[in-house]
């Protein structure tokens, strides 16, 4: 028996490029992610619009992220469709990046990022489910790769916007005489406060900018550099495809797994699993299947819907959160906040590549969730101080780092990767991350900053008890129920690489 470290490498050198292709389009998906939150104001700036209005995108991307992430399960039919999905959506990216600089009013950019929205949903499913489909039982390693290269992309855009932003109000008044050093500090303020998307939760009509006057603002340079950064993705794909000689003979797909692996198998892989949200529906799947098989798919759905939600709403609020009573954090010090909690994802992340084939899925899992719970306790049980809030939202974002390509992984392998698992499962994550963060702001803005806290300690105790039913229908499916057709199909199934 082959130990697992050394099965892990052996796979990873048969199947690297296309392992870094998958990691390198999660790059283009980080780096698109995290650009809008530190450029909005110069944004708003170049459209010349009210802090209402270009509100509107950051709800734009993530509505279309959420359709993308759904619309990604019907590219499955072949190696071809996928990679294709892939190339046009990541060459997209780097269009819209390239046109955002072009967008002079506030509807023009938001169909620019709900277009870019729509092409990170895609590449959310696809890299996801393809990896899956790759590595089956030993995916969970590299899921946890690929999720850190999502927080390596949220860290750099950020870096490269960062000095071209507009130190004062970037667009000057009629009289062109605004008053720099009194705007500054509130800009600075509402910067960081927009930056997690929590405009909802304060009154961003208070702050008197200009919409019509002079605009003043070099961003456009840091969407032209973030745009050719992301040209070697797509470039990859392409290189991908034409290692797999897909660009000249497309009708003759090679087996996207392992060579000893049969025609039939991955046959029933592309045909039967990950189809696209609404296929997971059709009656000829639901009839094959016991009431175990759609339980687990809707409590790891649950999981992820609560545990990205909280992902969501903490990175959104915690600036809010810190520089109210009864914290009165100054603006510089609580805007490292959020970098210091995405830092710490990714780090958590990158620790998960290799606790992920040290422990097994449930101890994980476990680990992190309770360990979620523990901080948010201890969080509100120092509410008063600051430096336990900087020390809790690290050991959260590494606790919380792991969970969605754990679970992923774990329920993958639950339902012997048949079905919709990948679809659901990162559709359910792209919905919580958005609706968690509204509810929780509407819930800070009628009863205060301190439920914010509140909000995501419920959050974490909702999501375990999840999980422990998870755990149980897990047991249920595994044990009680028996499935004449995935008998066959496992007693048929080839050996794997182990020996």
């Amino acid at each position: 028996m082959t130990p697992p470290d050394e099965r892990i490498w052996s796979l990873f050198k048969r199947h690297w490029q296309h392992t870094l292709t998958y990691w390198s389009v999660f790059f283009s998906f980080g780096l698109c992610i995290a650009f809008l939150g530190p450029t909005i104001l110069d944004l708003r700036c170049q459209t010349q619009s009210t802090l209402q209005q270009i509100t509107w995108v950051f709800f734009s991307q993530q509505f279309f992220l959420l359709v993308g992430s759904s619309l990604g399960g019907l590219f499955k039919k072949s190696l071809l469709s996928s990679l294709s999905a892939l190339l046009c959506s990541t060459l997209v990216i780097s269009i819209v990046f390239a046109v955002i600089p072009l967008c002079y009013h506030v509807v023009l950019l938001s169909v620019a990022l709900a277009i870019a929205g729509l092409s990170m949903g895609v590449i959310d499913t696809i890299a996801n489910r393809q990896l899956v489909k790759l590595y089956q039982k030993d995916s969970a390693t590299f899921l946890q790769a690929l999720h850190f290269f999502i927080g390596l992309g949220a860290l750099v855009s950020p870096l490269v916007a960062d000095p071209f932003l507009a130190d004062d109000s970037c667009v000057l008044g009629a009289n062109l005489t605004a008053n720099s050093s009194s705007s500054s500090p509130d800009l600075e303020h509402l910067r960081s406060s927009l930056a997690g998307q929590g405009a909802v939760s304060g009154n961003i009509s208070q702050y008197p900018l200009h919409t019509e006057g002079m605009v003043i603002t070099r961003v456009s340079y840091a969407f032209w550099i973030m745009a050719l950064i992301n040209l070697p993705v797509p470039a990859a794909v392409l290189a991908l495809m034409f290692h797999e000689r897909l660009l000249f003979c497309p009708r003759s797909s090679p087996p996207l797994l392992d060579k000893n692996s049969s025609s039939r198998k991955s046959h029933s892989l592309d045909d039967e699993g990950h189809g696209s949200l609404f296929g997971c529906c059709h009656p000829a799947k639901i009839r094959g299947h016991p009431a175990s098989f759609f339980l687990i798919h809707a409590l790891g759905g649950a999981i992820l819907f609560i545990t990205d939600g909280i992902i969501g709403s903490y990175a959104g609020f915690v600036y809010t959160y810190a520089v109210s009573p009864p914290l009165l954090m100054g603006h510089k010090t609580a805007g490292c906040l959020d970098s210091i909690f995405w830092a710490a994802i990714t780090i958590g992340r990158l620790a998960s590549i290799y606790l992920s084939y040290k422990c097994s899925a449930p101890k994980l899992l476990t680990f992190s969730l309770v360990g979620v719970i523990v901080t948010q306790c201890l969080l509100m049980i120092f509410y008063t101080s600051c430096e336990f809030l900087f020390i809790g939202t690290c050991v959260l974002g590494l606790c919380i780092s792991s969970v969605f390509p754990s679970v992923l992984a774990f329920t993958e392998d639950i339902l012997e990767y048949k079905g919709c698992a990948t679809t659901v499962l990162v559709t359910c994550a792209s919905t919580g991350e958005m609706m968690l963060q509204l509810l929780t702001g509407i819930v800070i803005h009628s009863q205060g900053s301190y439920a914010f806290l509140l909000c995501c300690t419920v959050a974490s105790f909702t999501s375990f008890c999840l999980f422990l039913l998870f755990l149980f229908a897990r047991h249920i499916h595994t044990n009680l129920y028996t499935d004449p057709s995935e008998d066959t199909e496992m007693t048929e199934k080839p050996k794997t690489d182990s020996s």
